[in-house]
């Protein structure tokens, strides 16, 4: 087989997406919702890795409430690569599982980790990005892709690499670091500096060195992991359904690439990155109508600028209001300040307490 048959994607696709609530649910989260288009978001990540992967070898790992959604909105996906975790474990667990998956059934394994979620408006560059970056993964070099602050966004952490470095170079080159999210000042002293990017949550490794990373740093979670049937076997799913559960909840930026020392990436320019992380992302990133607003759906605005509306079926009046977000489904309406998007997950928390299960 040519190197490239070895390479694999894993879509990581098991989060809720609180900040879009009343939208996004248990059953309905942000990766299955469309807000830019007719396709998903998750519909789009496996879109645009058609250039270097092929959906028959691309994985996902999501939960109960999403996967058969998930199965309807990809069918050129195998359903059987469709997996549903057993309860969350963060993102070293549902990332060693598959490793060890495609490690027993390709010892050449590549993976390439990519978030279910994210918006990439300039396709070609971004595919210019991950096959470099896959190729040194390939070598044996654990790779991530860095993205180029436009910022200085205090929400993300941060990748350091040597000063100097060239946004836009394709060779890889030495990551030094990686920072936890910062407060304001380090993340502008970050900017500044120049050799700081933001971690995308995108990364490349052959599946026996992931797997090896984790054996070292996270040796109870591996050995779990290791102890399952073969995938496909009559006894795994049960298997997975009691050893995932032991597993350590631990993200992979903790526990294998802040302590690892093989690491590269690509320095990447801009190529229309945004994990459209609240209502907020999707405004910026909608077409502005007159006076600055953005809708989907039928608005008429009088003295009314910078408000984001989803009302689907009926006219919405807007009247000297400014900077809202406004969204409608059949059982809830949220009204909320736009520059506050981010606490929109705090409805959500509020709805938990009051065990309102109908409107999660």
């Amino acid at each position: 087989m040519a190197k490239t048959d070895h390479y694999y994607g894993l879509i990581l696709a098991g989060g809720r997406g609180t900040r879009f609530w009343p939208k996004s649910r248990k059953k309905s989260a942000k990766q299955v919702l469309s807000f830019f288009g007719e396709r998903t978001l998750i519909q789009q990540t496996v879109d645009r890795l058609r250039a270097v992967l092929p959906p028959e070898r691309i994985w996902i790992i999501t939960n109960d409430h999403l996967r058969d959604t998930i199965a309807k909105q990809l069918p050129e996906v195998p359903k059987k690569q469709i997996i549903a975790e057993p309860a969350q474990r963060n993102t070293a667990p549902a990332i060693g599982l598959i490793a060890q998956i495609l490690h027993r059934q390709d010892p050449d394994a590549v993976m390439g980790v990519f978030p279910a979620d994210h918006v990439i408006e300039k396709n070609s560059r971004y595919v210019r990005l991950v096959k470099p970056a896959f190729k040194a993964a390939a070598e044996g070099k654990i790779a991530v892709l860095g993205v180029q602050p436009r910022w200085a966004e205090t929400g993300y952490g941060y990748i350091e690499f040597p000063s100097g470095v060239t946004a836009g170079e394709t060779v890889p080159v030495p990551v030094r670091s990686f920072r936890e999210k910062p407060d304001l000042e380090t993340a502008k002293e970050y900017v500044a500096a120049g050799n700081f990017y933001w971690n995308a949550g995108m990364f490349f490794w052959r599946a026996d060195v992931v797997l090896g990373s984790l054996r070292e740093h996270l040796p109870y979670t591996a050995a779990t992991l290791e102890s399952l049937p073969a995938f496909g076997s009559a006894k795994f799913k049960s298997a997975l359904a009691t050893k995932f559960l032991e597993c350590e909840s631990i993200s992979i930026d903790y526990a294998v690439l802040e302590k690892a020392t093989n690491i590269v990436g690509i320095p990447a320019d801009e190529f229309g990155w945004n994990d459209v992380g609240t209502w907020n992302a999707v405004y910026e990133l909608g077409a502005r109508g007159i006076y600055s607003n953005v809708s989907r759906g039928e608005v008429i605005a009088e003295l009314a600028t910078g408000n984001y509306v989803d009302v689907p079926g009926k006219l919405v009046a807007l009247l000297g209001v400014e900077n809202l977000v406004v969204v409608e489904t059949p059982d809830a309406l949220l009204i909320a300040d736009r520059n506050r998007s981010q606490q929109v997950s705090d409805i959500v928390k509020a709805l938990e307490k009051m065990k309102r299960e109908e409107l999660l």
